[in-house]
């Protein structure tokens, strides 16, 4: 029976091989040039916008909590079911891990006063044979009977005999409790772990989406010509083109 705990830390220390990156701002640029051929004066006028964002930064907020990368991305339409479903999980956890925990407390009581188990320093083979078997001698026998002999248990140290089958299987009842208990722990975790793969995955195309909107670049090129020909009364051209 594996506890949480070990899970546990593998999602929280997950997140701590990462580290937000921010990439390069590349700036969307509007450019205007007008030009006086008399004068030959050619004023310009820049404008710039920041806005990419960063495709690690929103992998760790999706690691960190499912939902804060597509936030960060700027489109949380789906981003708030996984940041609910996350809430939902770690409750599961948590609850599954305190009922697991309250039955193993209980089966163990039971098992010390109604089977005389010493429950002290016995692992988790021991608690699942004391379900299975009426007696330690019972099980020793059998162990005998297939030269098993490793397996046999000193009956000063791993004690117990049930006086009915009917106690034996109301041991068994919540011993199996307890563990599927911890089992859907597991799940659990199985789940939350899940949510990030799917938030981060989302969160990616949804921060690709956004900078390659950014990344078309929009130009326009204005020219203003004022020509002058003999007998003839002074014209201007004007030349407009746009750019994607």
């Amino acid at each position: 029976m594996k506890k949480s705990a070990v899970v546990f830390a593998i999602i929280l220390c997950f997140p701590a091989v990462l580290f937000p990156q921010v990439n390069s701002i590349n700036s969307l640029k509007n450019q205007m040039v007008i030009k006086n051929v008399n004068t030959e004066l050619q004023p310009t006028i820049n404008f710039s916008e920041s806005g990419k964002k960063s495709t690690m930064l929103a992998v760790a907020y999706s690691i960190l909590l499912p939902g804060m990368g597509e936030l960060y991305a700027g489109d949380y339409t789906i981003g708030k079911y996984l940041t609910a479903a996350d809430g939902v999980f770690w409750g599961a956890v948590i609850g599954f891990n305190v009922y697991g925990k309250w039955q193993e407390d209980n089966y163990k009581s039971f098992a010390s006063s109604k089977g005389g188990v010493n429950v002290d320093n016995k692992d988790e083979d021991f608690f699942a044979r004391v379900g299975g078997y009426m007696s330690v001698d019972q099980y020793n026998r059998e162990k005998e009977l297939n030269r098993d002999y490793t397996k046999i248990y000193d009956t000063h140290t791993h004690y117990w005999n049930w006086e009915t089958n009917d106690l034996r299987k109301e041991y068994r009842n919540l011993w199996t409790s307890s563990e599927q208990a911890y089992n859907n722990v597991r799940f659990a975790v199985g789940a939350l772990i899940l949510n990030r793969i799917v938030s981060v995955i989302n969160a990616v195309r949804l921060v690709n989406k956004h900078n390659k909107n950014l990344n078309t670049e929009l130009g326009w090129n204005v020219n203003f010509d004022i020509s002058q020909k003999p007998a003839m009364p002074s014209t201007m051209n004007l030349n407009f083109s746009t750019r994607f």
